[in-house]
């Protein structure tokens, strides 16, 4: 009954977001030979890393004159109703790992249009001088809990990577760290300032992020027992179908990958106070052969 439920809830956050508080139009001009068809429904997932690459390329599409909605609810409403094909494109999933379980129960009913960009992982992170001191794997984590004063800096309790987190101290007997809970930012301003002092520190951190473009000397922990998943794509997904029904806009999107780095410097640019519409836009100032690789008109 609570599964069915929450089942509901998210449809009807879909609908919600279908029907128009949800959805913006864009584009005034459309080429002649997309005249006679509807926008296209893109899901943008409200992460950093999906804002910055999903802005990017909406500014791309506003170029090139094509017309579409853009759709905001929880990731597991925007999976559900991609399958069904209320959204024709998903921006973005991170596959095969971290979402291992959407798409277990909607992969069926979906498409993988195109890998964005390849590398992307959650896992614990520990400066360079921890690492270069043998604390390598979150196994090396046990018996050393006096060294990080027995913490686990973490992000928001409830987060994915949190719960991921409080499985590895149990599957890695860390019974003597306790995982604190905290904000996104103040991971990062606790990680900055044990980097600048030197001192131990161990974090919940996943890439693409800010962090690893901001601050220098970051290493991901070795997971041996694969609790975090190892490494993953981001992932635009569509519909089922289409790439029949659209295929000129479905080679648009096999035309579109961007590099971690530049992701993450976008996510900086938000994380300083930028939109992300003004982000990508900056960006793509700085990066206009992207529109071209894009539409093909190279």
């Amino acid at each position: 009954m609570k599964y069915k439920l929450l089942k509901i809830l998210a449809c009807l956050i879909v609908a919600i977001a279908l029907i128009g508080a949800g959805c913006t139009s864009q584009s005034d001009e459309t080429p002649s030979e997309e005249t006679t068809e509807e926008p296209v429904r893109i899901g943008v997932v409200q992460w950093d890393d999906s804002r910055a690459t999903g802005n990017v390329f909406l500014h791309i599409l506003d170029e090139g004159g094509y017309e579409y909605e853009t759709v905001s609810a929880d990731l597991g409403g925007l999976y559900q109703a991609t399958s069904q094909g209320d959204i024709d494109v998903l921006i973005q999933a991170w596959l095969p790992a971290t979402q291992a379980s959407y798409w277990d129960q909607y992969g069926d009913s979906l498409n993988k249009a195109q890998v964005v960009s390849s590398g992307a992982k959650i896992g614990l992170a520990v400066p360079d001088y921890v690492y270069d001191s043998g604390i390598t794997t979150v196994e090396d984590l046990k018996g050393n809990a006096s060294k990080f004063d027995g913490k686990i800096t973490g992000i928001e309790p409830g987060a994915g990577i949190m719960v991921t987190t409080e499985q590895a101290l149990e599957e890695y007997n860390l019974e003597e760290y306790e995982l604190y809970s905290s904000s996104t930012v103040g991971m990062a301003t606790t990680l900055q300032d044990n980097l600048d002092n030197e001192e131990w520190i161990v974090a919940t951190l996943w890439r693409p992020h800010w962090t690893f473009a901001r601050m220098e000397g970051l290493q991901f922990l070795e997971d041996p027992k694969g609790i975090y998943g190892g490494s993953d794509n981001l992932v635009i997904l569509t519909r089922p179908g289409f790439e029949e029904d659209r295929p000129e806009f479905y080679q648009l999107i096999q035309n579109y990958e961007m590099d971690l780095n530049d992701i993450e410097s976008i996510m900086i640019a938000i994380d300083e106070g930028q939109s992300p519409e003004e982000a990508a836009s900056d960006w793509l100032t700085e990066n206009p052969e992207k529109y071209d690789e894009v539409l093909g008109t190279q």
